[in-house]
């Protein structure tokens, strides 16, 4: 493969790149899972912006097996919320366990989700299991499950730092996607980002995060 000069970067020395670290450590502190929204209007191109971003994640050998699909109409959204509310209904009433309840319990989620036709966006967020067929085989994808997890990640940090509030949805399962989305078989639904304001009065769970001690060893 042809190689090319590493773009050009900003040299910083080390007391820059603390504090340039420690901001940004400071601004995603902040972000916090979001089940109310406003429904004003969020333009597409904010939204195009943060997708670019997620799209320059890394991915295994650089196959990024990713698909966003953005949806605003309120249709489609209403369609995805009736689907993934009976799915959430399923879980809460026969397949969670009890351990399971008892943690959600705390946040106070149930199976009503009307933050899925609140917010102006969802954004459905798809890994490759396969690629397209090549000489009649199908492409293998490396990595698929961990490069689609990194873009959503980075997905969710581009909206944050565009001001928007965001919520990761997983109903289990969420095939019904592929249906209302018309996406192919071989892509999987990795997860549902509910995108947008807050609304004026909303509040969040009061929770802490683990400190650095916690998470993290140095050898």
């Amino acid at each position: 493969m042809k190689s090319i000069p590493l773009p050009p970067r900003e040299r910083l020395d080390d007391a820059e790149m603390i504090e340039r670290c420690r901001l940004f450590a400071s601004q995603l502190a902040q972000r916090r899972t979001v089940r109310d929204y406003d429904p004003q209007p969020v333009p597409r191109e904010i939204i195009e912006a943060c997708l670019l971003a997620a799209g320059s994640a890394p991915s295994g050998a650089n196959q990024q097996p990713w698909h966003f699909v953005a949806i605003s109409d309120p249709a489609i959204k209403q369609q995805i919320r009736i689907a993934a509310e009976a799915e959430e209904r399923d879980f809460y009433d026969r397949r969670a366990p009890d351990e399971w309840l008892q943690a959600l319990s705390a946040l106070g989620t149930d199976a009503s989700k009307p933050f899925l036709e609140d917010a102006p966006w969802l954004i459905a967020v798809f890994y490759e299991r396969t690629g397209p067929l090549i000489d009649g085989r199908k492409a293998k994808r490396y990595y698929p499950h961990e490069s689609a997890g990194i873009a959503a990640g980075m997905l969710i940090t581009a909206l944050h730092q565009a001001g928007l509030a965001s919520l990761t949805h997983t109903p289990s399962p969420m095939a019904f996607l592929n249906d209302i989305l018309g996406r192919p078989k071989n892509e999987v639904p990795y997860l549902l980002l509910v995108v947008g304001h807050p609304a004026d009065d909303c509040r969040v769970p009061d929770i802490s995060r683990k400190g650095l001690d916690q998470i993290a060893s140095f050898v």
